[in-house]
């Protein structure tokens, strides 16, 4: 950290002395961000990735319909149900420790995966990705806050939020281009060569922390509140099992575990969302605004892949290479997004993005593949896109950088959740129903997001 002390400075304190500078940009910020958002890609693409190549997988390891589901539900189960936690470890320990931990985890875990005999097997490893996923996601984007301050801030977030939203597209398209090739294990080792360069190359490029004034910050001695924290993963587990099978039992299992966490919350001295936090209002928000987006978007592709293969007779390739359109679709409409955001505010944008999502959901039904689905889907996945980055910068708007590992936490649990919702509250209706919802999101975007919009400079910054 540059120093402004002056060679006539002594040890008497001096109440007019200049305030220190701020610390000069890391060299390598942008290359950071180029990893750490691969790392995430990779936990978004797991999300989607076996979708398309579940009829090889049930035929190889002998697995039934409700194995299948489970190889793809205990990932974003765990993934969701746990990011709160692994949001307060990354806080308490440390984002430079708990990246390399998730990390690794999550690498071990495809190898294991890819690995499986036997379909036990596969669900466990399934079930470390997830719980890797979790201690990675909020500690890559709490270094994201950490390594950008002002505008650039606001521009890393766009990409972070543009990754996070074509992650799902690309993860079908290379699990069908994988399982009609190599074959289906080709869909976790995939994340080998990617995991092992992330883990050996941020820690070196990061450098050693620098030395601050006063040690290590208060929130690095906040201990984790752990009965808060199980809590919530019984919560939302047995509200995603519920709704996944149908089950009124998980149902009011997760009803209870809720009102327990909201009364546990309420006593301990230590919350995990502590109700005195800087931009809670507006986390609270914008994660709302997420479950919404990420609940439509992996409930289309879900639809979408299944009426590809099913109805249309079409093989994994092709799935693939169908969701090509919607993977730009989503990367352009962050993009737009991120330049509206900041010239029109969150609600107006965050309500329009909904709306061209409805717009897409009514046409995607009518027509054959090319004239219909794909056009209609993409127009979706590009008004979502558009949400997703909404979502993203009002959740972290106003949170301080003391906060940042619980926030991401806040915000990657409604991307999961919500993904896991979606699917389960949506998948028997077909993309007949997906208008309703979204104009509901429409409503609720112009009532939870901020009035607000990113500072001008900010704006420039996202645009490019």
């Amino acid at each position: 950290m540059p120093s402004h002390a002056h060679a006539d400075s002594h040890a008497h304190a001096d109440s007019h002395a200049p305030a220190p500078a701020p610390a000069a940009p890391h060299p390598h910020r942008w290359r950071l961000l180029a990893l750490l958002c691969l790392a995430q890609f990779m936990l978004i693409a797991d999300v989607t990735v076996v979708n398309v190549a579940l009829p090889e997988v049930g035929a190889d390891l002998a697995l039934s319909g409700t194995g299948l589901t489970r190889v793809v539900t205990v990932y974003t189960l765990l993934f969701g149900a746990l990011l709160l936690a692994g949001g307060r470890l990354a806080d308490r320990f440390g984002a430079r420790r708990m990246f390399p931990t998730g990390l690794a985890l999550f690498t071990a875990a495809s190898a294991a995966a890819g690995l499986a005999g036997d379909g036990g097997t596969l669900i466990a490893a399934r079930s470390a990705q997830g719980i890797g996923a979790a201690l990675l996601s909020p500690a890559a984007m709490s270094l994201v806050m950490a390594l950008f301050q002002g505008p650039a801030r606001h521009r890393a977030l766009g990409v972070w939020a543009a990754v996070g939203g074509a992650g799902a597209a690309v993860g079908v398209l290379l699990g069908g281009v994988l399982a009609d090739g190599p074959g289906w294990r080709w869909i976790f080792y995939v994340n080998l060569p990617a995991g092992m360069l992330a883990l050996i190359a941020v820690p070196l490029l990061l450098g050693r922390p620098p030395r601050t004034p006063g040690g290590r910050p208060a929130t690095a001695r906040t201990p984790v509140d752990v009965p808060g924290a199980v809590l919530l993963t019984a919560a939302s587990g047995s509200l995603v099992h519920g709704l996944t099978e149908g089950s009124w039992p998980w149902l009011a299992g997760a009803a209870t575990a809720g009102i327990l966490l909201v009364l546990v919350q309420r006593r301990t001295a230590r919350p995990l969302l502590p109700t005195a936090l800087p931009g809670r209002r507006a986390l609270l928000g914008g994660s709302a605004v997420m479950l919404g987006a990420a609940g439509l978007l992996v409930a289309g592709f879900y639809l979408s892949s299944l009426h590809i293969q099913h109805t249309l007779g079409r093989g994994p390739l092709v799935t693939g290479l169908a969701f090509l359109p919607v993977a730009v679709a989503v990367t352009a409409g962050a993009h737009s997004g991120g330049r509206a955001v900041v010239r029109f505010g969150w609600r107006p944008v965050g309500a329009a993005a909904f709306v061209l999502a409805a717009a897409g959901a009514v046409l995607a039904p009518h027509g054959g593949l090319w004239t219909g689905l794909v056009p209609g889907f993409a127009l979706l996945a590009f008004g979502l896109g558009a949400a997703f980055v909404c979502a993203t910068t009002a959740a972290l708007s106003e949170v301080a950088a003391e906060h940042s590992g619980l926030a991401s936490g806040v915000v990657g649990t409604s991307h999961e959740l919500g993904a896991a919702i979606g699917v389960a509250a949506l998948a028997s209706g077909g993309f007949t129903v997906l208008p309703f919802p979204a104009l509901a999101l429409a409503l609720a975007a112009a009532a939870l997001l901020p009035s607000g919009r990113p500072s001008p400079t900010a704006a420039r910054a996202m645009a490019h």
